[in-house]
């Protein structure tokens, strides 16, 4: 699969700010967080401290996720700034 000039700087980065799988790292990864921090909010209220440390993992995965995702997007560099 060929890429058009369009998509590349004439450094040879990436002309996009982001690429769509850390657009999906990130959206999924911070559903799944809300998703943990409500449930864990409710096993802590029913006292079911298992759940509540799996959720805590749950969620420590999912920032790490979202953290790496965006240190992928910054080490792209910025694409074309918007001058309107």
């Amino acid at each position: 699969m060929s890429e058009t000039p369009e998509q590349r700087s004439e450094t040879g980065k990436p002309m996009v700010t982001a690429t769509p799988r850390d657009v999906i790292h990130i959206r999924l990864a911070s559903f799944v967080l809300f998703l943990a921090v409500a449930l864990g909010v409710l096993a802590l209220v029913a006292k079911a401290t298992v759940l509540v440390v799996v959720l805590a993992v749950v969620a420590v995965v999912a920032v790490v996720d979202i953290l790496l995702a965006v240190r992928r997007q910054r080490r792209l560099g910025g694409g074309p700034s918007s001058t309107g």
